[in-house]
């Protein structure tokens, strides 16, 4: 069996694209494993009062250190959104953001009626309302903020 000039070419051509097609997914997978970034959270002792639980913790945006979130005990039934901003303050923390919200939701949603609440968030386009947490659902949506809905309170400490 003779080999010509013209089956070598070839035959390196296919190994320069497989070998170019295997540096790719080296790359990638040299990629894949660079620590991109690090987040480090230091050590907390946090200390609840009496009825309070602890819902977690937020990581800040680009993964700044953010804060704790604790909810208090006390609940407000059927109170308009100004009212439960007052009423929150009054408690010693403040309504709850849309976040906030989501991590109670996901971590103490026994805590909660299964009904709606007010958040601390107006609606970025409609400053006459605010949004609300189902605890029956999870959805959050926005309602004009002269509806009565519930209202629960938290602090937070920062990480």
């Amino acid at each position: 069996m003779t080999i010509t000039i013209e089956q070598l070419e070839t035959k390196q051509a296919e190994l320069a694209t497989e070998q170019t097609e295997l540096a790719k997914q080296i790359a990638k997978f040299k990629a894949q494993n660079t620590i991109a970034q690090v987040i480090a959270l230091p050590e907390a002792r946090i200390e609840l009062r009496e009825g309070e639980h602890y819902a977690g913790f937020l990581v800040g945006k680009d993964g700044v250190a953010g804060h704790h979130v604790i909810l208090l005990p006390e609940q407000a039934e059927d109170i308009k959104w100004a009212d439960a901003v007052k009423w929150a303050a009054e408690q010693g923390g403040e309504l709850p953001t849309r976040r906030e919200q989501a991590l109670l939701f996901a971590n103490l949603k026994e805590q909660f009626k299964a009904a709606w609440y007010w958040s601390s968030e107006t609606h970025a386009s409609d400053s006459n309302c605010a949004w609300i947490q189902g605890f029956d659902n999870g959805y959050q949506n926005y309602y004009d903020k002269t509806n009565e809905f519930r209202a629960r309170a938290v602090r937070r400490l920062a990480i």
